[in-house]
This record gives C-alpha cells, sequence and structure tokens, in this order.
C-alpha cells in the first residue's frame, strides 16, 4: 500500500519532465525557425553586413619622433599600426527603375585612422579670428582617451532613397563621405598604403546634409549638395554645431561608352563658418583612362581657396593646388604594380602641417593628445611645395598561400616605397622630415575585407 503514492509520484514526475522537454524543444525549434526567419527576411530585405580589417608597419630610418612628417594615415614610423577596423549594415537602394526605394548605410570604424576621419569640420581655433571653438560632439572623443593613437569615427550615418523621376534621382540626407578627388579613406578603395598630399590636406574627408545624384544619360551623370555643420567651408561637419552655416557640392562626371575612360569635376563652396562670410571653395579634376586592359592612368588637379585666414597674426587669403597622377599594371590576376607621382603647393602655410596627427589632435588650449598628456602641439607649417612619389603593388596572396578560408580570399598585402621631398617658398629653409628636407617611407600592409 505504502508504494503506490511513490509509485504515482514517479509517474507525475516522469510526466512533467516529459512535458518540460517537450516544451523546451519545442521553444528550441521555435526559436531555430525563428533565427532562420530573420536571417531570410534580412537576405531578402536587402539589408547586408560587412567590413574590413588595415592594418601595417612603416621604417622610416631617418625619423627618431615616432611619426612620418607630414605623411598622414600610415603616419607612425618604425611601428606597426591596426589603421582600420571597419564594420558597416547598409541596405544599397537601386540606381534605375520606375519605383521608389529606401535604404541606407552606417559605418563604426576603429584604428589609428580615425582621427583623419572625424567631424573636425570645427577646429580648435577659428580659422578667421583664431578664437578657441568648442568642436562638435559627434564622433570625437568616444574612446580610448588613454590612447595616444587611437580612437573611434562615425563617418558614415545616411538614409538613401531612390527616386523614380526621369533617368533616376538617388538622395542620401545624413552624415557621407565627400564624393571629391580621387583617393578615400576607405582602405579597400586605395591601391596604395599612404595617401597624395591632395587627399590628405588638400580635400574634405566627410560632410553633413544632402547629396543628390542624377544619371542624365548613358554618359553623363551629376551631382549636387547641400552641406552644413561646419566652420570649415561645409568640409568634416557634424550634426550639433555650425548648423546655420550652409554650403554646396557641384560636380559632373563623363564616361566614356566602353567605360573606360571618364572625365569627372566636382567642387565645394561654402562662407567659412556663422561667425565669418569669407568664401571657401575648391575645385577637382580627375581623369580616368584604360589604356590597355592591363593598364590604368588617372590624372587629378584640385585647387583650394580660403578667403581671410589668420596667418602669424595677419588676416590674408590661402591658396592650395597640386596635381597628381596615377599609373597602374595588372601583372597577374593577382598581383598589380603601381606608381604615384605629386607635386603639392600650400602657397600660404595653411593646410599642411609636420607632424600631421599632431596637429589634428591639438585641443583648443594648445595641448595634443599625440604627444601625451598636457603636452603642448609642436606641428609645423610654411609656405612650400611638397613632392612625392609612391611605388607598390597589390598582391592578393590567398591563391599563393593556398588560403581556403572565404574570408581570406580577398586578403591583401600591399608593400610600398615613398620618396617625400619638400622645397620651402620665397627663399625660407624648412626641414619637416626629422629635421631634413626629404624622407623614404618603406611599408608594409595587409587588409581583409569580410
Amino acid at each position: 500500500m505504502s508504494c503506490v503514492p511513490k509509485r504515482r509520484s514517479r509517474m507525475i514526475f516522469a510526466s512533467a519532465v516529459s512535458l518540460f522537454a517537450a516544451v523546451v524543444n519545442s521553444t528550441d525549434a521555435n526559436a531555430d525557425a525563428d533565427f532562420d526567419s530573420a536571417i531570410e527576411w534580412v537576405k531578402d530585405s536587402g539589408i547586408r553586413m560587412g567590413g574590413w580589417i588595415n592594418g601595417g608597419a612603416t621604417f622610416n630610418p631617418g625619423q627618431a619622433s615616432g611619426f612620418n612628417g607630414p605623411v598622414t594615415f600610415a603616419d607612425r614610423s618604425n611601428r606597426f599600426q591596426l589603421n582600420q577596423f571597419n564594420v558597416f549594415i547598409e541596405r544599397p537602394v537601386v540606381a534605375e527603375g520606375s519605383t521608389w526605394d529606401i535604404g541606407g548605410r552606417f559605418d563604426f570604424m576603429f584604428g589609428t585612422d580615425t582621427i583623419f576621419t572625424q567631424a573636425y569640420g570645427v577646429p580648435a581655433f577659428d580659422v578667421n579670428s583664431g578664437q578657441p571653438l568648442s568642436r562638435s560632439n559627434w564622433d570625437l572623443d568616444l574612446c580610448c582617451a588613454s590612447t595616444r593613437y587611437y580612437g573611434i569615427a562615425l563617418p558614415q550615418a545616411y538614409a538613401e532613397l531612390y527616386v523614380p523621376v526621369g533617368n533616376g534621382l538617388n538622395v542620401k540626407v545624413g552624415h557621407f563621405y565627400t564624393p571629391i578627388g580621387y583617393e578615400s579613406v576607405p582602405a579597400p578603395d586605395n591601391f596604395f598604403y599612404t595617401h597624395a598630399y591632395t587627399m590628405q590636406y588638400g580635400e574634405p574627408f566627410t560632410h553633413t546634409g544632402v547629396l543628390g545624384n542624377y544619371r542624365i544619360n548613358e554618359n553623363w551623370s551629376t551631382i549636387g549638395a547641400v552641406t552644413t555643420g561646419s566652420a570649415t567651408g561645409g568640409w568634416d561637419g557634424g550634426f550639433d554645431k555650425q548648423l546655420g552655416n550652409w554650403g554646396g557640392i557641384a560636380g559632373i562626371t563623363w564616361t566614356s561608352d566602353d567605360m573606360g575612360s571618364s572625365a569627372n569635376l566636382s567642387g565645394t563652396y561654402g562662407e567659412t563658418s556663422t561667425r565669418s562670410n569669407e568664401p571657401w571653395g575648391l575645385y577637382s579634376v580627375v581623369l580616368k583612362h584604360r589604356i590597355t586592359s592591363k593598364t590604368h592612368f588617372v590624372l587629378q588637379h584640385d585647387h583650394g581657396y580660403a578667403g581671410g585666414v589668420l596667418l602669424n597674426g595677419v588676416n590674408k587669403n590661402a591658396e592650395w593646388y597640386g596635381i597628381n597622377t596615377h599609373l597602374y599594371y595588372d601583372l597577374t590576376s593577382e598581383l598589380s604594380v603601381g606608381i604615384r607621382g605629386e607635386w603639392f603647393r600650400d602657397r600660404d602655410g595653411f593646410r599642411v602641417f609636420s607632424p600631421g596627427r599632431v596637429s589634428a589632435a591639438t585641443n583648443n588650449q594648445g595641448l595634443s593628445y599625440a604627444l601625451g598628456r598636457g603636452q603642448l602641439g609642436n606641428s609645423t607649417s610654411m609656405p612650400a611645395d611638397y613632392y612625392a612619389v609612391t611605388i607598390g603593388a597589390n598582391w592578393k596572396a590567398a591563391k599563393t598561400l593556398k588560403l581556403d578560408w572565404k574570408p581570406m580570399q580577398q586578403f591583401n598585402v600591399r608593400p610600398n616605397v615613398r620618396y617625400d621631398n619638400v622645397d620651402a617658398l620665397h627663399g625660407a629653409t624648412y626641414r619637416p622630415f626629422g629635421g631634413k628636407k626629404d624622407q623614404i617611407v618603406l611599408s608594409l600592409d595587409f587588409m581583409v575585407p569580410f
């Protein structure tokens, strides 16, 4: 008799365990089904995520300061640096068709390149009066106050709309990379590890505003934009300062029928800031030509202007301009070689600083965290001509190294040799390369898109 309740209890317990197991299995099955459904929805919606990792090292026997003079991005001499760990999520919109489409993109970047990519369009000091300024809060000082070189940037955060009018209009609203020039910030979009002076100092990196792109026909397209959030003529603006200062972008591109040649003319124009109606502008011309199926040529010319800027206690108009050329040859499908030559004139000593990172990291008290806590910025500038020649290669090493893992299929190695020389204007002497007029920088970097 006493065994009956025990047996009944065991039956009840066993039934409860079975029911719980069924519920758990059902929940797991439902969770798996929900996850699979979510993945399918993401695929069907056109949303995709990706990114890249880029890092490298330079060898500069003429530099003991830790910097490669005015060279930026790959600016740390004789050291390895993780330049870009970039993650993005985007939904690209269609480029043609008769129906509306909406999307957008958001980029997160960590690394040593972020200081050159942040929305620093409100500088530490007003360029016309020298007055200390409160800088933008969009992506400055997001992290890493204890490190001199690493940080976070949010270089793109925009919504995009395709409007089915005429041949199709694409509109971006938010914060986005500049459409001006040839070279750009994202490492996968560039052949060389280092950048031309034209890109480093002569052009904006980002804008905040509204950008439209319209295809006129098969050969011609045009862009137009309004920009804000900047105290440097619409360049590198954020979302919380200088919103009353509006500028513009305009451009037109011609492309040949065989897509082998193109010509682009684009530029920016606006008043410098809400405190100054002095003009700030730039035009850029980029010509591309596919000489053969393996040989590619690029020619670029930029000319920038800023009115009434304060230089050595005197307000004057500043100009900067230059020419750079690129020639690439595909030896095989995995190996390409290239050469870039450049002349860049900073006519008034307004744009190029050495070291570039020290200048970018200087706050409105004159302190530069790139040198350490509480250290005064020591970057220098002078009216000068800058010359640079870079020779390099792109090696897609996966096949040779037999790397079968899918993310490594686009593994890219870029060895570079770069020579820089400076010639100060007006008979002056200037030695920005570790006390010398020139330097040779050897570099090797890798890039892994994912």
